[in-house]
């Protein structure tokens, strides 16, 4: 019964949390600029990709999903095994003279196949 009653008002919390807003802020390549908060970034991984994401960091170029403006990227920490060019990405951070910083471990990729149009039949 207790751990009914904790997970109804962890239910609650995070419907709160959502409402509420104080999220991070979404955004693409092309709306990113002026920023300076903590924001996701949403985007197109372009090449290439060069660097150590557990060194100096992983970088790229993250480009609009549906458009042409690009971002250059600096990230650090583990990297998803689809992370590659060409994956729709989710990447939170800051930018810092005009380059997007990661915070660390902060990347999600996009399974296309999950977004692609269903076939028909």
């Amino acid at each position: 019964m207790i751990a009914l009653s904790v997970a109804a008002v962890l239910a609650v919390f995070l419907l709160y949390s959502s409402i509420a807003g104080g999220g991070t802020p979404s955004l693409r390549p092309s709306s990113v600029s002026g920023h300076t908060g903590k924001v996701s970034l949403t985007g197109t991984v372009l090449g290439p990709v060069h660097g150590d994401a557990h060194g100096a960091g992983l970088h790229f170029r993250l480009r609009d999903v549906q458009g042409t403006a690009v971002v250059p990227v600096v990230y650090t920490g583990t990297v998803p095994d689809l992370f590659r060019t060409g994956r729709d990405i989710v990447v939170q951070g800051r930018l810092q003279n005009g380059v997007f910083v990661s915070s660390p471990s902060s990347m999600v990729t996009k399974c296309p196949s999950k977004y692609a149009p269903k076939k028909s039949s």
